[in-house]
């Protein structure tokens, strides 16, 4: 029959089952309907010769021809009830899908079945594999990026975290998101920078595998034996936790010093408060120790001096351009 010439006496007009993967998961990892699919398939098509599923289909005795057909010969090969399996390559194959649409649309053909089926799926964070690629080739290819260090790169990572901070402030969820994306940004860049190195290079996926089994260390009431009902006691079990691995000499220790002055106050105030130490703040003349005392006070009753003052000032700003305009 051919495809332009409806048959209404036709008993069954086949099926066509487009095939899509994701190149995010590794070749030949693909469902058991897809598999299926494939080893009852009268005939599997695929555009791309060199499409990583490949070799996969054909060591599992999938005979696979490399040929592009138009919707219309398609539709031709599954007439008297065959099945053809189309192994989409990365586009999604638009121009069969759309001369698909155009035939079906007319009501001048009998179309056989149509199947959309996922062989793999992309899991959560699958996206992130895209970042890292991306970001391996622009080391490699871009005059400024390959040049780039750790030191060179800090204070973007600075400017980057105030900039996240600002659209959590300002409830600016597309702000918010796009800030997320540039700090991500600097954690793979620097990662990619230490592969590098020639005496202790890492990867991301160090980075990623350093702070996963920290997580699960100190989550021990989620991944453990441990319990933890609120959020005071899941405080403790990190504390506890993060002390055991650090076992720091001071509580001092890893505390920044590089940081926002009312922040860093308020940091070492907590942890003398959270360790229980009789610290009592030093006193002095100047506007340093009342800001101090301020930031330590703040500390105490539960608010971010740091984020309390630029809330302040961000008032402050609004009246500044009331009064100009």
């Amino acid at each position: 029959m051919n495809a332009k010439t409806a048959d209404p006496t036709a008993p069954d007009q086949g099926r066509i089952v487009l095939l899509t993967t994701s190149h995010r998961v590794a070749p030949g990892l693909l469902s058991w309907p897809a598999w299926q699919a494939l080893r009852t398939a009268d005939r599997v098509l695929c555009a791309d010769g060199a499409h990583p599923q490949l070799p996969y289909l054909r060591e599992a005795g999938i005979r696979v021809d490399e040929a592009a057909p138009t919707a219309e010969e398609l539709v031709d090969a599954c007439a008297g009830g065959s099945t053809a399996v189309v192994v989409a390559t990365g586009e999604g194959e638009p121009a069969l899908t759309d001369g698909l649409a155009r035939l079906a649309g007319s009501g001048r053909i009998r179309m056989p079945e149509l199947e959309l089926l996922p062989a793999s799926y992309d899991l959560p964070g699958a996206r992130l594999l895209d970042l890292v690629q991306v970001m391996d080739r622009i080391r490699l290819e871009c005059p400024w990026s390959s040049q780039r260090t750790h030191r060179g790169l800090a204070k973007y990572a600075i400017e980057e975290a105030y900039e996240l901070v600002e659209a959590i402030e300002d409830g600016d969820r597309d702000e918010l998101r796009e800030e997320l994306g540039d700090v991500l940004l600097q954690v793979v860049f620097h990662a990619r920078i230490a592969e590098e190195d020639p005496d202790a290079p890492f990867s991301v996926d160090d980075v990623a595998g350093t702070i996963v089994d920290k997580l699960i260390h100190r989550h021990p009431h989620v991944f453990g034996d441990e319990t933890a009902e609120t959020p005071e006691e899941v405080r403790a079990h990190w504390l506890r936790t993060k002390a055991a691995e650090k076992q720091r000499a001071s509580v001092t220790e890893g505390v920044p010093l590089g940081q926002p002055g009312l922040a860093l106050a308020a940091k070492l105030h907590s942890r003398v408060r959270t360790a229980h130490l009789d610290v009592p703040l030093p006193s002095g003349e100047g506007i340093g120790y009342e800001l101090l005392a301020l930031a330590a006070r703040a500390e105490t009753e539960g608010t971010d001096p740091e984020a309390a003052l630029r809330a302040a000032a961000r008032t402050y700003r609004d009246a500044i351009r009331a009064v100009e305009g």
